[in-house]
């Protein structure tokens, strides 16, 4: 419903290149048939393990598969003329298992054992994104998920605030520090396509919020290094809604109707606004659904520990109550009246 003619799907062959690095957000299509999973995944269940989709020649969409992992990240791999970015590994190490290292080197130019240098980096370092790490070691480019290693490999020196920039030739790739949902969040914006890649910064989904000051502090800071420029869409690490903008169950293998993966330049626009209305713990503003699951927990945890004092309270008064009777009966049946 947010998309625009699929135009770089259906140009001749010969505009594809002019599509991909126009200096204007390039009107491709993320209308991808994407597995909805299953209720029951089955053992012997037949499933592509990664799902690949090509926004446009050098732009492309990998989602692993749900019935492979509930967690079902997006990652993406952008082709520049010298050297290729992929921005996450997934949810699982495995290579037999998700074969993530051997699809996306068959993804980039050149030949086996001469293929495009390629960098491995991250939205954040949650597990879910960076499991595959270990895929990618022999080849080199591997930025580690840490603080330490992406402050120092973008030279970030003074995070959170400035920007770096990754040049994948002719194609400049802008890297925001965006801390809040996790110390090490980064946004990428691909100045070509006009694409912002948010990781679970922004996704249709759950944001989980870690630190509140720093994540309402990025959040302003990514709007105003964006407000001025094009913005095609805003591509998430998950999606967890439906169309309907109700929310899966969590750890739900089955997405049926799923809401598109694309967000809006406007609702990354609106994200500081949701973020100030954050009451702490949940609140839902508008299609945000921001939550703090630390404290969550704690506050569950609270409300079943005061379910236990008072179930003991009652239990003691009940048995309290029951051996006064008992008494009372033995003493009158030594005094009877």
């Amino acid at each position: 419903m947010r998309l625009s003619a699929p135009i770089g799907f259906f140009a001749p062959c010969l505009l594809a290149p002019l599509l991909a690095f126009s200096a204007e957000p390039a009107p491709d299509s993320l209308e991808a048939p994407w597995d909805a999973g299953a209720k029951t995944c089955a053992a012997g269940r037949p499933l592509e393990p990664i799902q690949v989709h090509r926004f446009n020649a050098q732009t492309i969409v990998l989602r692993q598969n749900l019935c492979s992992t509930w967690e079902a990240p997006f990652l993406y791999l952008l082709i520049g003329d010298k050297q290729a970015l992929l921005i996450d590994t997934g949810d699982i190490a495995d290579p037999s298992a998700m074969p993530l290292e051997s699809t996306v080197m068959s993804l980039l130019p050149g030949e086996p054992g001469a293929k495009m240098p390629l960098i491995v980096a991250h939205s954040h370092g949650h597990l879910d994104h960076r499991a595959g790490d270990p895929q990618f070691e022999r080849a080199g480019g591997l930025v580690p998920a840490d603080l330490q290693h992406v402050r120092k490999y973008f030279g970030f020196d003074a995070w959170p605030n400035g920007s770096a920039r990754v040049d994948l030739g002719d194609r400049i790739v802008d890297v925001l520090p965006a801390p809040g949902h996790h110390p090490a969040q980064l946004v990428y914006y691909d100045r070509n396509t006009g694409l912002v890649f948010s990781g679970d910064f922004l996704l249709p989904g759950r944001l989980l919020v870690d630190d509140l000051a720093a994540y309402q502090a990025s959040a302003r800071g990514v709007a105003a290094f964006l407000r001025d420029k094009p913005v095609s869409y805003v591509l998430g690490g998950h999606v967890e809604k439906n169309r309907a903008g109700e929310l899966f169950s969590w750890q739900s293998t089955f997405h049926p109707d799923e809401h598109p993966l694309q967000l809006t330049k406007a609702d990354l626009m609106a994200l500081p606004e949701a973020l100030r209305k954050f009451n702490g713990l949940y609140t839902e503003t508008g299609p945000f659904i921001v939550e703090n699951p630390v404290r969550m927990l704690i506050a569950v945890a609270a409300a079943a520990a005061i379910v236990l004092v008072l179930l003991g309270a009652l239990t003691y008064r009940f048995f309290r109550r029951r051996a006064r009777r008992v008494q009372n009966l033995q003493v009158q049946r030594i005094n009877p009246s």
